[in-house]
C-alpha cells in the first residue's frame, strides 16, 4: 500500500513544484527586460493574480471529475468511466468560450478592482489579453488531468507538466529577447505551452486509454440523471473553492491594512505555507485516487488502510515543514526578501506559520478523501461556515489584536473546517463514505 501512496503523491508532489518555478522563470525574465523595470515586474505579478484567482476557482472541474472516474475505475465500469472523460471535456469547453466571449468585461471588472500606476495597468492589460486566449488549453487540462488521476495515473500530468513549463520557458524567452514582444512575449509563451501540453494529452490519452475513448458516447455523455450529478458535485466543489479563494483573497487586502510592511511580511510568510501545501497536496492527489478506487471496489478493508497510511504520511510531511520552519525560516524567507525590516517583522508572525502544518494537515487530508468519496456537499458547507469564522474571528479580535487577529482568524478557519469535517463524516467513517446515497 505504502508503494501504492508514493507511486501516486511523488509525481503530483513534482507537478506542483513546477508550478512557483515557472513563477520565479517568468518574474526573471520581465527583470531582465528594459533595464528590470518595476513596472514590468508589477504588471505581470497583477497579470499573473488575475489568472491565479480565474484558474483555482476553476479547478473544481479536475476535484469532480476525478473523484467520479476514480469510483467508476474501481468499479470496472469502462462505459462510465470512458463517458466522464466526454462530460467533463464538454463541460470544459463551455467553461473555456465563455471566458474568451467575455474576455473584455472579465478583465475590466479585474482591473477595477487591482491597484496600480497607468503605466503597469497598460503592460497588465497587454499580458491578460494575450493569455486570455490559452483559457480553453488550461480548463481543458484541468478536465483531462482530473480524469487520469481517477484512472489512478499520476505520472501522465507530471511528464505533461514539465513538457509544458519548458516550451512555456523557451517561448517567452524567443518572444521576449528574440522577437521583442514586450509582457505580451510572456504571454504567449504561456499560450503555446499550456496548448502544447493540452494536445500531448489528448494523443496520450487516446494512444494509452484507445479502448476506453472508442467507448465514449455523446448520447450517454448528455444522460440526465449523470449528468445532473456531475454538475452538482463539481458546483459544490466550486462553491468550496471559491470560500477558499476568499480567505486568501481577504488575508491579503486585510493585510494592507496594517501597512506595507506587515503586508510583504505576511505575503513572505504565505509563501512558506505554500511551498507545505505544494508537497501536501501530492498525497491528497493520492488521497483522490485510492478512496474513489476502493470506494468503487466496495473494498471497506483496503480504504480504511489507506486512509490511516496516508494520515501517517501527511503528518511526516506536516513534521518535516515544522522542523525547517523552526531550523531555516530565515533562510528560505531570504530567498524572496534580503530586507531587513522585513525578516525582523517576520520573526514576531513565525509562530503562526509553525501551526499551519499541524492544524493542516489532517483537514487538508479529508479534503482530499472527500473528493474521492465524492462528498463534495460536506466541503462545501464545513468551508462555508469555517469562512464565516475566519470573518467572526479577525472583525471581532481586529482592534485588540492587530494583525495576530488576522493569523488568529485564518488558523481559525483552518481548525474549524478540520472540526466541522469529523462531525460530518462521523470521525470519517468508512460506512459513511461508502454510502453512494448520501453524496
Amino acid at each position: 500500500m505504502n508503494k501504492e501512496i508514493l507511486r501516486l503523491a511523488i509525481p503530483n508532489i513534482i507537478s506542483n513544484v513546477t508550478i512557483p518555478l515557472l513563477g520565479m522563470i517568468d518574474i526573471a525574465i520581465a527583470g531582465r527586460m528594459d533595464g528590470g523595470s518595476d513596472a514590468t515586474i508589477g504588471a505581470l505579478a497583477i497579470g499573473t493574480a488575475i489568472f491565479n484567482f480565474i484558474y483555482w476557482n476553476f479547478a473544481f472541474l479536475r476535484m469532480g471529475t476525478s473523484g467520479l472516474t476514480a469510483q467508476a475505475y474501481g468499479a470496472g465500469d469502462k462505459s462510465e468511466t470512458a463517458n466522464l472523460l466526454g462530460r467533463s471535456m464538454i463541460a470544459a469547453l463551455g467553461i473555456a468560450l465563455l471566458l474568451v466571449v467575455f474576455n473584455r468585461p472579465i478583465g475590466r471588472l479585474a482591473f477595477m478592482i487591482m491597484e496600480g500606476s497607468p503605466e503597469v495597468m497598460a503592460l497588465a492589460a497587454d499580458y491578460f489579453f494575450v493569455r486570455i486566449w490559452a483559457a480553453p488549453a488550461a480548463i481543458g487540462i484541468f478536465s483531462l488531468h482530473g480524469w487520469l488521476i481517477g484512472m489512478q495515473d499520476s505520472t501522465t500530468p507530471m511528464v505533461v507538466s514539465i513538457i509544458n513549463n519548458l516550451i512555456n520557458i523557451g517561448c517567452s524567452l524567443w518572444f521576449v529577447f528574440g522577437l521583442d514582444m514586450g509582457v505580451a512575449g510572456i504571454a504567449w509563451g504561456t499560450v503555446a505551452g499550456q496548448y502544447a501540453a493540452l494536445i500531448i494529452t489528448l494523443v496520450f490519452i487516446a494512444l494509452r486509454y484507445h479502448d476506453y475513448v472508442a467507448q465514449i458516447s455523446l448520447r450517454k455523455s448528455f444522460e440526465m440523471s449523470p449528468l445532473v450529478r456531475f454538475f452538482r458535485i463539481n458546483s459544490d466543489a466550486f462553491l468550496r473553492t471559491l470560500c477558499v479563494c476568499t480567505v486568501y483573497t481577504c488575508f491579503t487586502a486585510f493585510s494592507a491594512r496594517f501597512g506595507d510592511t506587515i503586508l510583504a511580511t505576511n505575503e513572505l510568510l504565505m509563501n512558506l505555507f505554500m511551498l507545505f501545501s505544494y508537497m501536501l497536496d501530492g498525497f491528497c492527489y493520492a488521497a483522490e485516487s485510492l478512496t474513489g478506487r476502493y470506494i468503487g471496489e466496495r473494498n471497506r478493508t483496503g480504504l480504511a488502510k489507506c486512509m490511516k497510511l496516508l494520515l501517517l504520511w501527511c503528518g511526516a510531511v506536516a513534521v518535516l515543514f515544522v522542523v525547517i520552519y523552526i531550523f531555516g525560516w530565515r533562510q528560505v524567507l531570504g530567498i524572496f526578501s534580503k530586507s531587513p525590516t522585513i525578516l525582523a517583522c517576520a520573526g514576531e508572525y513565525i509562530v503562526w506559520i509553525l501551526l499551519v502544518p499541524l492544524l493542516g494537515f489532517i483537514p487538508f487530508l479529508i479534503d482530499g478523501i472527500l473528493i474521492g468519496a465524492t462528498k463534495t456537499r460536506i466541503m462545501r458547507n464545513t468551508t462555508f461556515w469555517s469562512l464565516v469564522g475566519f470573518f467572526a474571528l479577525f472583525f471581532g479580535l481586529e482592534g485588540v489584536m492587530g494583525n495576530n487577529a488576522l493569523w488568529l482568524a485564518y488558523i481559525g478557519f483552518i481548525v474549524i473546517r478540520f472540526v466541522l469535517m469529523l462531525v460530518a463524516t462521523k470521525g470519517v467513517s468508512v460506512d459513511l463514505l461508502m454510502d453512494n446515497s448520501k453524496n
